[in-house]
Formats: structure tokens, sequence, C-alpha cells
């Protein structure tokens, strides 16, 4: 068992391990790990820091599409009811304008219509007078006649055109 090659090399391996020990390398190789646990922990809680404060940032961006969302619903909703108004404005002024023309047009015939009673009248009131000169001419002779007819005509017409 002395004289065996693995023998030879598990003492050597041994004594090695003894001098790697007594030289500090264990320590050497723990805090090695150790500082490398220490560094991936490190990693780890950044890594971990960080995609909180990614999910803090898309959680805000989320929340501000939404107010942006819910601002541009009410400044569309408040263009919409701008809209109408102005439409109904719009129609009242129409109607308004429509009803000022009709009555203006009204007014305009019924003066017209008055006006043609009135020229009708005038008219009439002219053939009248016309007539009775005529007939009162034919049937009536004299300085009497001319006298009476002149009066009465004249009264015939001031009453009709009146």
């Amino acid at each position: 068992m002395l004289l065996t090659a693995e023998f030879w090399v598990a003492v050597a391996f041994v004594a090695f391990l003894v001098i790697v020990w007594r030289v500090g390398g264990f320590s050497m190789m723990t805090n090695g790990l150790d500082s490398r646990a220490k560094r991936v922990r490190n990693e780890l809680d950044e890594a971990r820091r960080l995609r909180e404060e990614a999910a803090a940032v898309l959680a805000d961006y989320k929340r501000r599409r939404t107010e942006a969302e819910r601002e541009a619903e009410a400044i569309i909703s408040g263009a919409r009811e701008d809209a109408e108004r102005i439409a109904a404005e719009g129609h009242a002024r129409l109607n308004d304008f429509v009803a000022r023309r009709t009555k203006s047009a009204e007014a305009k015939i019924a003066q017209a219509e008055a006006q043609a009673s009135a020229q009708v009248r005038a008219a009439a009131a002219d053939a009248a007078v016309k007539v009775s000169e005529t007939l009162l001419r034919e049937r009536l002779q004299g300085a009497a006649a001319q006298d009476l007819l002149r009066a009465s005509l004249g009264d015939v017409k001031s009453r009709l055109q009146a």
C-alpha cells in the first residue's frame, strides 16, 4: 500500500491541500466565492429594483394614457355639444329669418292689396263720375244743370275716394 502510485498521489494531494490551507488559499477561494455570490446577489437586487421601477413607469404611462383618453373624450364630447348648440342656434336664426321675411312679404302683399283696392275704388269712382256726368249732361240742360252737375260730381268724387 505504501508503494502504490495511488497512495503517493493521495499523499501529494493531501500535502498540497495542507500547503494551500497554510498559505490561505481556502480563505481566498471562499472569499472569491463569497464576493461572487455577493456580486450575483447585488445584480439580482439591481435587476429586481429595475424591474419594479419599469413596472412603476409602465403603470404611470398607463395612467397618463387613460387620463389622456378621458380628456380627449371630454374634448370630443364638448365639441359635439358645441356643434349641436351652434346648429340649433343656426336653425333658430334661420327660422327667425324666414319668419321675418314671411312677415315682410305678407306686409308687402297686404300693402299691394290695399293699394290695388284703392286704385280699383278710384277707378270705379272715376267711372261712376264719368257715367253720371254723361247721364246728367244728356238729361239736364242749361246753367242750373251745369252748376248742379259740378257740385254733385265734386261731392261724389270726394266721397268715393275717401
